[in-house]
């Protein structure tokens, strides 16, 4: 989650919306996706397409990860968590099976998986402090600019430029001790993967039980939504629990489609390196840009990489979703101090991300469900780094363990 809560605000029923807005972004989508067929191909209009689905639903639903994670540790509340939970494992239901397959439906697939070493538990460190200086993670930055987000543009902004940083120093960072990529799927078996994976989760998820209870007696009752059938798909908000299975299955027909799970920052790295060679960096120099993918991904456009598709997808499906709801209004009025929060932690999620192969969603939601040890490396330290994040956001005028 960015900056969120599980109590839906009073909205009266019926099926008002920005009118203009709504149009605008759904011409808008529209445009795009022609163009990306016409570019590249059908396929990678159909990712685009699978990105604002993404970006629609991460909106309605509020679905985040950084809101979820503070919340819990503030307020000891785990209802969003555990929908992160599971999520994961609706998706690792599928996934460990079809890796193991190798080729589910003719076409090759592989899974978000990842040495374990330094640069995962920095990188995951760094990651998860700065989401919360940030107020996003990197989906949550992506949904909540579509929404009209001022402060969280500048934390796209600086997520970018940390990311290009990442991939300069990448190279040196593999060079520390580490252990190869390991898959659960591939060590254990299909059964015995899946297994470990849930088994990991329930403890997580009975763990979030076992807190909530001992602060508040019993488990948050999450509120009834002010509308209900209709009205409530098209303006939200929408059950997070549900949503969460929703992002699951998005998740599975990315791997299908696209080859690979569902991730986002190698998007920001791309963008930022092509803005490089604009400004006359010689980004095609570095080592990280000549290994094989990177230099592919430089050397074409970006309507050509998946990642960067399926993020245009997830900007404009999220304006639209805001849209519908009423709520597309762009703040530009932001205190200096929330300013600065949101470039140092754009900055520290951006290289984080590079160094631990994947942000809450390469890493976390789609390395977990794949079964990579580096996943729940990533969650640990992510986790950790995000109690620093909460302890730091009062320096900024932000709330942190204050209740």
């Amino acid at each position: 989650m960015s900056e969120t809560t599980l109590k839906a605000n009073p909205v009266s029923p019926g099926f008002t919306f920005d009118k203009g807005p709504a149009a605008i972004t759904a011409v808008l989508f529209v445009i795009v996706g022609i163009a990306i067929s016409q570019a590249v191909d059908l396929k990678q209009a159909v990712l685009y397409g699978l990105g604002g689905l993404l970006g629609i639903a991460l909106y309605h639903a509020s679905f985040g990860f950084t809101g979820g994670w503070r919340r819990f540790s503030v307020e000891k509340r785990g209802h969003a968590l555990r929908a992160q939970l599971l999520m994961i494992g609706v998706a690792a239901a599928a996934f460990i099976p079809m890796l193991s397959l190798g080729s589910p439906l003719g076409g090759s697939v592989v899974g978000a998986v990842a040495p374990v070493g330094m640069s995962v538990l920095i990188g995951a460190f760094l990651f998860g402090l700065g989401m919360q200086l940030g107020g996003g993670c990197g989906s949550g930055t992506l949904f909540t600019v579509g929404g009209g987000s001022a402060r969280m543009l500048v934390t796209l902004v600086f997520f970018i430029v940390g990311a290009v940083i990442g991939t300069a120093h990448l190279p040196m960072w593999l060079e520390l001790p580490s252990l190869p990529p390991m898959s659960l799927g591939r060590e254990y078996g299909v059964g015995g993967g899946l297994a470990v994976t849930f088994g990991g989760l329930a403890l997580v998820a009975l763990l979030t039980v076992i807190v909530e209870k001992r602060a508040h007696g019993g488990l948050e009752v999450v509120s009834t939504a002010p509308r209900e059938g209709l009205a409530r798909f098209i303006h939200g908000p929408w059950p997070m629990i549900w949503t969460g299975v929703l992002l699951a299955g998005l998740n599975v027909a990315t791997l299908l489609i696209a080859g690979h799970p569902w991730s986002i920052t190698f998007g920001f790295g791309l963008w930022g390196a092509k803005i490089a060679q604009v400004m006359g960096i010689p980004v095609e120099t570095w080592e990280f840009w000549n290994w094989g993918g990177p230099a592919r991904a430089l050397g074409n456009s970006v309507l050509q990489d998946n990642t960067s598709v399926m993020n245009f997808g997830i900007v404009i499906g999220a304006a639209f979703a805001a849209a519908l709801a009423g709520k597309f209004a762009p703040k530009v009025s932001v205190p200096v101090a929330s300013l600065l929060a949101a470039a140092i932690g754009g900055l520290l999620m951006g290289y984080g991300a590079r160094l631990a192969f994947g942000c809450n969603i390469g890493a976390f939601f789609s390395g977990i469900a794949s079964g990579s040890v580096h996943g729940w490396l990533w969650f640990a330290l992510a986790f950790a780094g995000s109690w620093l994040g909460i302890a730091l956001r009062p320096v900024f005028g932000m709330d942190g363990f204050r209740k």
